[in-house]
């Protein structure tokens, strides 16, 4: 298994959501599709955003807590026929559970955990170069309109 970042929420040229994991040195990427509510989730915690009211992963995790259990790591484990899926992995005492999950949830889940998310060797073979992909650019266009999307989204929030 290699550790993973999730660095953050793109868009597809048709506006579906991406999340980016990238590997430790920042080199490979691993994008996958997600849907609209959990990119949404998955952007608030990459950003810090402190909602009034918990969302479902923040419930989710709320309830972990209350019951002793603890996120050990999430791990993106499969890709099956266009689907990608994971495993949260999950203590209880001295018992560790394995719960299967969709990616974009189990990533939601971990970002607010802070616990860390994994790639089997299997998929590593399904990441991109990021040097074939972007170039400076793009890339510096890429960061001012996600840093104008997130403005967007606390006006709309607030």
């Amino acid at each position: 298994m290699i550790l993973v970042n999730v660095k953050g929420v793109a868009y597809d040229v048709s506006g579906n959501p991406i999340i980016l994991l990238t590997d430790q040195e920042e080199e490979r990427v691993l994008p996958i599709w997600v849907g609209l509510l959990e990119a949404h989730s998955i952007a608030i915690a990459l950003e810090n955003v402190v909602m009034p009211r918990p969302l479902t992963h923040d419930l989710l995790r709320n309830i972990c807590e209350q019951l002793g259990a603890k996120i050990s790591r999430v791990v993106i484990t499969d890709l099956r026929e266009n689907t990608f899926y994971a495993e949260i992995h999950l203590l209880l005492e001295d018992q560790e559970m394995v719960i299967d999950s969709r990616p974009s949830d189990a990533v939601a889940l971990a970002l607010r955990t802070d616990a860390p998310v994994f790639l089997t060797e299997k998929l590593t073979s399904q990441m991109l170069l990021i040097k074939d992909l972007i170039d400076e650019e793009t890339l510096e266009e890429l960061k001012q309109t996600k840093e104008s999307l997130f403005k967007e989204y606390k006006k709309i929030l607030h």
